[in-house]
């Protein structure tokens, strides 16, 4: 019988070894996957109907409304923007960036009966929101019972 002496190679043991292999699927946060200017992310919106508008809010926090674009055409809004990271910071100084940035797209199709030409949007405190009011006969009436 042949005694074979082998190497320790620290690489084939994080291959075999599941405690290595989560080791390894931990620190891999540690270090940058992408480019942070590539990402894509998704703000939250909330969207909310009354009698006389349909309001969409959404979370921007850290935009400024000239980051932001509304646009309404064949009863589609769209929402788009970028949040842009720090112009003043190297990304070399930073240890981790949690907090997401880039471009985003929203789309929401609208009912066909709003009023495109009233359409309002505010932007506050990270918030903005949209208002898009219905068309008189999208509105409900009463009825009287005789």
């Amino acid at each position: 019988m042949l005694n074979t002496i082998t190497r320790w190679n620290p690489a084939t043991l994080s291959v075999r070894d599941p405690f290595f292999r989560l080791f390894d699927l931990v620190n891999q946060d540690l270090l940058p996957s992408e480019e942070v200017s590539n990402r894509t992310w998704t703000p939250p919106v909330d969207i909310q109907e009354t009698e006389e508008a349909y309001r969409l809010t959404a979370e921007l926090p850290g935009l400024t409304k000239d980051d932001i674009s509304i646009t309404l055409e064949n009863n589609v809004l769209r929402l788009a923007g970028e949040r842009k990271l720090e112009k003043d910071v190297k990304k070399e100084s930073y240890q981790r960036i949690e907090r997401i940035y880039g471009t985003f797209a929203r789309a929401f199709t609208l009912p066909s009966q709003v009023h495109h030409d009233k359409v309002e949007a505010a932007f506050e405190n990270g918030l903005l929101t949209i208002t898009v009011p219905k068309a008189e006969q999208a509105k409900p009436r009463k009825i009287a019972i005789s």
